[in-house]
């Protein structure tokens, strides 16, 4: 019996070496829980498939809401970039404007602005945002590094947005812990999401560029002009204006949110925090997206901001775009099924095998980030890291310590979004210089020693969380790394002259 053995580790370290070796996540996910039902039938061909496959439509069914909502969140997507209200905020943005830190700071609050999707953000605020800072000779590199900076970062510490859903859906069934709940404890504690927000948003402040970029400000100014991307031209029907982008957003969280109080149980007398403690999230989420879209049906057809023909068009094109998404969580989903306690039961031997060290535990949230960074860069992918490694964490750290937990699934989602973020195959990456129009190797080259940077001072945060046993250890520790970090930036750009006139 392969049950609680050593066995149990084949199915995601299958799915982790091919991913690492082939680059190609759905096939390795694939192998990895085929692999996972040889194992379980005692390596029988044909009852391997059938289990594999019927753990896949249970695990498919449990989460259809979480489908659900990413279908209805592709198709609000889909119909505001229609609606041309993301083309009037740039013709808004241009008038306002007076100044290349300017531009570049409004590029960062639009970017913060659109947190529901990370494809979303970063196409529209690239085509936004493209005219108004090439009126101020911005660099697209540093365009493409701001959106990339808003994208990801963003979306991972927003309560209400795709990334939230498939993290919250990522736990094994049966672990007793609500999902949303646990992503909502993660927030403070993913350092690299705040730490590359803070360091953006500093250097920008600043004016201030080192290492690669710096070399490519620099040449760039020398040359005289940049070297750009095409692109495709950008198709705006509708006559949005800027309201048409800030209603439905804050209509979404404002109707997400009040979905959760409803499926908490508000109506029937229990108090916000009880009911918050107590939703559904999953349900509460596809109810607040089908009631944006019901809200953006009646603030555009009466206007004609989109006409009904469009909007139509907009429900496959929005569908469409969330696919790679829906495989990509649904294999998760199947491999955590496989590596679950009715199955292999990850979680028993990996809990026997390292439950008694506390030197392992302690250095967990450090292995789990860099493991996670490795993984996403590898692959291009962050749902599939978290997907793979977040019911590890759940099996080595138990539930019985929820900070530990909070934070080692912190220091996972804080992994993959930075290995995300280095990653030349990572799909925000080449959005993001899709949206800026920037060459994509000249992105990732230039971004990538930021990226490092923000990386050491998580490191140095989640090696003292974990030997401190809590997330404030982790949050003080790599604050001081990334303050002392920006500090000497600061002293040397001042001594090479690196700061950029606006």
């Amino acid at each position: 019996m392969v049950s609680g053995t050593i066995w149990s580790l084949v199915p995601p370290a299958a799915a982790i070496a091919l991913a690492l070796l082939t680059k190609e996540v759905y096939l390795s996910l694939m192998i990895g829980i085929l692999a996972g039902g040889l194992l379980c039938t005692g390596f029988h061909p044909l009852r391997a498939v059938e289990v594999t496959f019927g753990i896949m439509g249970d695990r498919m069914g449990e989460n259809i809401n979480i489908i659900l909502f990413l279908a209805l969140l592709g198709i609000i997507v889909s119909l505001i970039t229609r609606s041309g209200a993301s083309k009037a905020y740039g013709e808004w943005a241009s008038r306002t404007i007076r100044s290349s830190r300017g531009a570049l700071l409004a590029t960062a609050a639009l970017g913060a602005m659109i947190f529901v999707d990370d494809y979303f953000n970063c196409l529209t605020v690239g085509t936004v945002m493209r005219p108004v800072t090439d009126k101020y000779q911005v660099t697209r590199a540093k365009l493409a590094y701001i959106i990339d900076a808003t994208a990801a970062p963003v979306c991972i510490i927003a309560p209400v947005s795709s990334w939230a859903a498939a993290v919250g859906s990522s736990l094994p069934e049966g672990s007793g812990i609500d999902g949303f709940s646990l992503f909502l404890q993660t927030i403070p504690l993913n350092l690299y999401a705040w730490f590359t927000l803070a360091f953006m948003l500093y250097l920008t402040a600043k004016r201030l560029d080192f290492s690669a970029m710096k070399r490519y400000e620099d040449q760039v100014r020398a040359d005289g002009q940049e070297k750009t991307a095409d692109g495709e031209r950008e198709l705006v029907t509708g006559r949005g204006q800027v309201i048409d982008l800030i209603l439905p957003i804050a209509a979404l969280i404002v109707l997400c949110v009040s979905a959760m109080l409803y499926t908490g149980g508000i109506l029937e007398g229990k108090t916000a925090a009880a009911a918050f403690a107590g939703c559904d999230s999953a349900k509460s989420l596809v109810l607040g997206a089908f009631f944006t879209l019901i809200f953006l049906a009646v603030l555009y057809l009466p206007r004609r901001v989109v006409l009904f023909s469009e909007m139509c068009e907009s429900i496959s094109a929005g569908v469409k775009s969330m696919v790679p998404a829906i495989i990509i969580l649904s294999l998760a989903w199947s491999l955590s099924g496989i590596c679950g306690e009715e199955y292999l039961n990850i979680g028993g031997f990996v809990g026997q095998a390292v439950g008694g060290s506390a030197l392992v535990g302690a250095l967990l949230p450090a292995g789990f980030f860099v493991i996670g960074a490795g993984l996403s860069f590898s692959t291009g992918t962050s749902w599939g890291t978290f997907g793979i490694l977040v019911p590890i964490a759940l099996a080595v750290t138990g539930t019985a310590d929820q900070e530990m937990l909070a934070l080692s699934v912190a220091s996972i989602l804080a992994g993959a979004v930075c290995g995300d973020h280095m990653s030349p195959i990572s799909d925000t990456t080449i959005l993001a210089s899709a949206g800026a129009r920037c060459h994509h190797i000249s992105h990732v080259s230039t971004q990538l020693p930021y990226a490092l940077c923000v990386a050491a001072c998580c490191l140095a945060g989640y090696l003292a969380g974990g030997l401190a046993g809590n997330g404030f250890a982790a949050i003080f520790v790599g604050a001081a790394a990334l303050i002392l970090l920006l500090a000497v930036v600061t002293v040397k750009a001042k001594k090479s002259g690196s700061k950029i006139e606006g």
